[in-house]
């Protein structure tokens, strides 16, 4: 018989009767009670919650290494401060189940105990290297089988590894210079310091760049140049920058002699592009270096952040603040939030450079400044003639394609279209072509439909115009989406624009809560009147509505009448 039997109260009376109940056995009872009772499981929640709660705090002080969960032993090893029960309990694993989850836990609770910035105090044993906590270890990769992180080491500037394709650099790479420009001017003055943004080009006659580098925003400009590096290859490409990242007297890096222009170990931030080969590259040199990548990234900022997780401050808890963190924004895969990825060191791991890939069209190209005066330096690694296995004897040189990133009006058509796919795309054109800078993109659900399309239009419904997650992330003045209910994975081609304006027939359709104005109604008949009121500079639209979640300075809502068929994915 409990004490306290759950079936006799609602959840609302039961949180307050148990929260001062501090018998394990009690609260177990209590929820064999619920569970062969009304078996509710919000109750569940409450009273499990609370046994829970028992375990993080030490509970009974009892530790089954055989009966408790992973979960549980986890919560409990956390609770305990005593490092020799810690020790004597590790012991015990290790001549029994042996599982390396819960050894690490052991582990890294008695480094969090033994001492500040890794230093054991007087009852601590030495801190042991990962090769003596693993030594039948297995890692793929045999000249990186255990982690090489630097310890207390020099890190700063921001370094830019600009791309170039077909022997140009390409716009994301000024994009990237221009912001990293603007970080460390923010930066130095924030923390009184002279930090710079190097430029860094790998290729076949790539010095030719370094001026414009120079003109964009970098200080210094690395480079290293060889015909055998024409075209992007993952193993040479990743060496080169490596090389370039570790100074002379680097632990894990080559022999080299002491360089000038610099007095650092690594990088303090990196950034590439997030293009097919910037997303390669900056895989490879991040785990080379043994660091974090912050991947496709749309925003970027420097500043003091205050972090409570004990991975990172070594002890339950606690809060430390880590300074000079490069915080890299990012759609996360739902679309309508953004994540913000931090790369924060651990109490006994640096984590450096902290680095990321940055979207095109993410940032605004900066106006070149003649005047800026830069130094440029030449890297000589020896190229090793088995970096260059793997040889392109042929190839086709693809068509450039559309860019719709640098337009400051942007047309988009979707599924709403089908009842006339051919007239959609013209009402679209003439809309756009009312503007100085416009274009016009499209769906996923044009791209992959079964529409059909006149011979003179069909060009504007190809993959290169897509806009959206798996397409291209645009961020235009006006963005204008008719005939698109607004799928999250749209959501993230267009949520930057600066004003959304929907067309739609179906009231409730997404785009709706995250547009700025939302016009309900036939886009056969709303594109001419937007075409004609461009034309005019007059507009009488009956049927705007505010978007509701999005900044906004004026609007109304009023019903008009259509069916333009289907909404967009």
């Amino acid at each position: 018989m409990v004490e306290i039997d759950p079936n006799e109260y609602e959840i609302a009376e039961l949180g307050p009767k148990i929260k001062d109940v501090d018998d394990r056995e009690e609260l177990e009872a209590m929820l064999a009670a619920e569970e062969a009772g009304e078996d509710r499981p919000a109750v569940k929640t409450l009273i499990q919650s609370r046994i829970d709660k028992l375990a993080d705090d030490g509970g009974d002080g009892e530790i089954d290494l055989e009966e408790m969960g992973m979960a549980d032993l986890a919560n409990a090893i956390r609770s305990i401060d005593d490092p020799d029960r810690l020790r004597d309990l590790l012991a015990e694993e290790e001549a029994g189940e042996d599982r390396d989850t819960i050894k690490q836990q052991f582990e890294n609770r008695l480094e969090s105990l033994e001492g500040d910035d890794g230093e054991a105090d007087e009852t601590a044993t030495e801190r042991r290297s990962p090769e003596e906590r693993h030594p039948d270890l297995d890692h793929p990769t045999e000249d990186k089988q255990y982690v090489h992180a630097l310890e207390d080491g020099a890190y700063r500037d921001m370094w830019v590894y600009c791309e170039t394709q077909a022997g140009e650099l390409i716009d994301v790479s000024k994009e990237m210079l221009g912001k990293a420009r603007e970080l460390m001017d923010t930066y130095n003055a924030e923390y009184d310091e002279d930090e710079r943004v190097v430029a860094v080009l790998v290729g076949d006659d790539v010095e030719r760049h370094a001026d414009e580098c120079i003109a964009l925003g970098a200080d210094v400009v690395v480079y290293q140049e060889d015909p055998r590096l024409e075209r992007f290859r993952h193993k040479p490409y990743t060496e080169v920058f490596c090389d370039m990242a570790r100074s002379a007297d680097h632990p894990f890096g080559r022999e080299k002699e002491a360089e000038e222009w610099r007095d650092y170990d690594e990088p303090r931030y990196v950034l590439f592009p997030a293009t097919n080969n910037g997303r390669d590259l900056s895989a490879q040199v991040q785990a080379e270096l043994d660091s974090g990548l912050a991947s496709d990234c749309s925003g970027l900022y420097i500043e003091d952040t205050v972090i409570s997780n004990p991975v990172k401050t070594g002890e339950p808890g606690t809060k430390k603040t880590f300074e000079r963190v490069l915080h890299m924004k990012r759609p996360d895969f739902s679309g309508f939030e953004y994540s913000t990825i931090l790369c924060l060191d651990n109490p006994h791991r640096e984590f450096h450079p902290q680095g990321g890939s940055v979207i095109p069209g993410s940032f605004e190209i900066p106006g070149p400044d003649p005047s800026r005066e830069g130094e440029v330096v030449r890297h000589d690694l020896p190229l090793d003639d088995d970096w260059f296995r793997v040889s392109v004897t042929e190839y086709d040189q693809l068509d450039s394609g559309v860019d719709l990133t640098g337009n400051d009006v942007v047309v988009c058509v979707g599924r709403g279209i089908s009842a006339d796919p051919t007239k959609g795309v013209e009402l679209a054109l003439e809309l756009a072509e009312t503007f100085e800078n416009a274009d016009v993109g499209v769906t996923r659900g044009i791209v992959t439909g079964s529409f059909q399309f006149d011979g003179h239009v069909e060009q504007y419904t190809h993959e290169e115009r897509q806009i959206g997650e798996t397409g291209q992330v645009i961020q235009p003045t006006l963005y204008v989406a008719a005939g698109v209910s607004g799928a999250v994975q749209h959501k993230v081609g267009c949520d930057e624009s600066e004003t959304i304006v929907a067309i739609n027939t179906d009231a409730d359709a997404r785009i709706k809560d995250w547009s700025d104005y939302f016009i309900e109604g036939d886009l056969f008949e709303v594109l001419p009147r937007l075409t004609e009121a461009v034309k005019t500079g007059e507009l009488d639209v009956e049927a705007v509505a505010d978007g509701g979640t999005r900044p906004r300075t004026d609007g109304g809502r009023a019903e008009t009448t259509g069916d333009n068929g289907d909404a967009d994915e």
